[in-house]
C-alpha cells in the first residue's frame, strides 16, 4: 500500500496541473514537441511508446501525429487485468475508450513490448527523475521488466525537488518542460 506522503503529494500536484488554463497547456505541449525531437534516443528510435492524455496531462496527440506521417511505429498501453501491454497504432481511429476512461488500442492492434523508447505519463518528478504517477503501478511494474529509454512530459511547476521512493518505482531518463530538456542523473 502506498504511503500517505505520496498520497498527498499527488494530490497537490494534480490540483495544481489542473489549475493550468487549456492555452498555456497547449502552449508548453507544443514547445515539449519541439525538444523532445532533440533527443535522439527519441528522434533515432523506431519502436515508440506514448500514452493518449486525459485531464491536465500534457497534449501528446501532435507528438503522435508527427510520428505516424514520418513512418515511426507509434504504440499506446492497454491495461490488460494487472499488467499493461503496448498495441501499435496506425492512426487515432485505432483507439477506443478503455478502462480509466483512457483511450486505449483496440483489441485487434499489435502488441509489442520491445520498444525502443516510452514517454510516460507524469504527475510529479523529481530532478533525479523519481517519478510520482497515478499509483497504479503499471509503467513500473513495465519498466521493471524492460531496459527501455524513457521520457517525461511535464511541467516546470511538476517538478519538485524529493519525491519519496519506493523500492519499485523506475527513474525516467529524460525530463523535459515547458522551459529545459535534461537528462537524470541515476
Amino acid at each position: 500500500m502506498e504511503d500517505n506522503n505520496k498520497k498527498s503529494l499527488r494530490e497537490f500536484l494534480l490540483e495544481r496541473r489542473d489549475n493550468t488554463s487549456f492555452d498555456l497547456l497547449k502552449i508548453a505541449s507544443k514547445k515539449m514537441q519541439k525538444r523532445i525531437n532533440k533527443v535522439y534516443a527519441f528522434k533515432d528510435a523506431q519502436k515508440i511508446g506514448l500514452y493518449y492524455p486525459i485531464g491536465s496531462e500534457i497534449l501528446t496527440q501532435d507528438i503522435i501525429q508527427e510520428l505516424i506521417s514520418k513512418g515511426k511505429e507509434v504504440f499506446l498501453p492497454k491495461v490488460i487485468g494487472e499488467d499493461m501491454e503496448f498495441r501499435k497504432i496506425v492512426d487515432f481511429s485505432s483507439l477506443e475508450i478503455g478502462n480509466f476512461d483512457i483511450m486505449e488500442p483496440k483489441e485487434n492492434c499489435e502488441v509489442n513490448n520491445d520498444l525502443d523508447i516510452i514517454v510516460v505519463p507524469t504527475v510529479g518528478i523529481s530532478p533525479s527523475g523519481v517519478r510520482l504517477g497515478y499509483g497504479h503501478g503499471f509503467y513500473d511494474k513495465f519498466l521493471a521488466k524492460k531496459d527501455i529509454t524513457t521520457i517525461s512530459l511535464i511541467l516546470e511547476k511538476q517538478i519538485i525537488k524529493n519525491i519519496p521512493k519506493s523500492e519499485h518505482d523506475i527513474n525516467i531518463d529524460w525530463i523535459i518542460t515547458e522551459d529545459r530538456m535534461f537528462q537524470t542523473q541515476k
